[in-house]
Formats: structure tokens, sequence, C-alpha cells
């Protein structure tokens, strides 16, 4: 009886899993803010302590970089002009997706709902971006990447000490590195657009 009853259970939550996955992947309708508003209230749902929803808002938020960046990374690959923001590209690109893997598996574990779509904000922003042209594309976009970077890293300094889910704090700590070297490049990439201004 209690197999009985636990593989209901089972049965249940692959179901209720499977449902959430297909509301985010529905979303892609032309309304992107849908999938991190949707995903947001799923977690607020699941977890009835303030602590555990904010590790998932963080969780959410930190999925939502990983995309935009993916997203504006492909757009400097096919539109930039100087080699070193076609390079920037291609490393946020890699490096976010791989990233955005870790993130999906240690959210899954978690029970976590993210967006695999890009929101509203990162929508205008890529939106935003493929107006430029030229070197004021790679101008804006190397901005772009040095103003979001710094954003990030305070959120996820923020999440390696505050998160109550160590997983969770140990995953922001791990990515820590690697944003401040993208921070790097990208500051190195926007000091370059100043030199080809000259």
């Amino acid at each position: 009886m209690k197999n009985v009853r636990t593989t209901k259970r089972g049965i249940l939550y692959l179901g209720f899993l499977s449902l959430s996955l297909l509301v985010i992947h529905a979303c892609d309708n032309g309304n992107p803010d849908d999938s991190k508003e949707i995903a947001e209230d799923q977690n607020e749902e699941r977890f009835d302590d303030r602590k555990s929803e904010k590790d998932a808002n963080f969780l959410v938020e930190a999925a939502a970089i990983n995309l935009e960046e993916i997203k504006l990374g492909e757009l400097a690959q096919q539109k930039g002009t100087m080699a070193d923001t076609k390079a920037l590209g291609k490393m946020m690109v890699d490096e976010h997706k791989a990233a955005l893997a870790d993130l999906k598996a240690l959210a899954a574990d978690k029970a976590i709902t993210i967006p695999e779509v890009l929101t509203e904000d990162g929508q205008d922003a890529y939106d935003d971006l493929q107006e430029e042209s030229g070197m004021d594309f790679d101008k804006e976009y190397c901005s772009m990447m040095v103003r979001g970077h710094r954003s990030a890293i305070r959120k996820f300094e923020k999440a390696s000490s505050n998160a109550e889910d160590s997983d969770i704090r140990n995953f922001a700590s791990s990515m820590l590195p690697s944003l401040r070297t993208h921070l790097e490049h990208s500051e190195a990439c926007k000091e370059k657009c100043k030199d080809q201004k000259k």
C-alpha cells in the first residue's frame, strides 16, 4: 500500500513538473515576460517560507541573466564589427550556456521553476541592440555587457553569502570568478571601442 501511495505521489509530482514546463514553453508567444512571472508565482506557491522563496527568486533571476547574455552574445557574433566584439559575444554564448545547464540541473534538484525564454526586459535589450549598426553596435554591446555583469556580480555576491540553501550559495559563489572575468573582457572591449572612435 505504501508503494502505491509513493508511486501515485511520484506520478503527480512528475505531472506537475511537466505542466510547469509546458506552461513556460507556451509563453514563447510574443509575451516573454510571462515566463518569469509564472516561474515566480509557481515558486511562491510551492515554498511556504520567505527564505526558500528568495532562493528560488535568485535562481529565476540567474536564469533570466543567462538567457539574455546568450541571446545578446549571438547577436554580437552576427553584427559586431570588431573582432573583439565578436570574440566577447562567443565567450558569452559558450560560458552562459554552460552556466545555464548547471543552473537547470540545480533548479530541477530543488524543484524550482525557472524561465526558459527571455523576460520582457531581456527582449527589450535585444530589440534595442538590434537597431544599432557599425561601431555604434559594438560600443552599445560592450557597454551593456559592462552594466549587466556589474549588476550580476552584485546579485551573485549577495546570494553566495545570504542564500538559505547551501547548494545555491555554492552555485552563486562558483559563478563569481567567471562573471568577474566577463566584466574584465567587457571593459577591455569598451575601451577598444573608444580607441576606434579617435
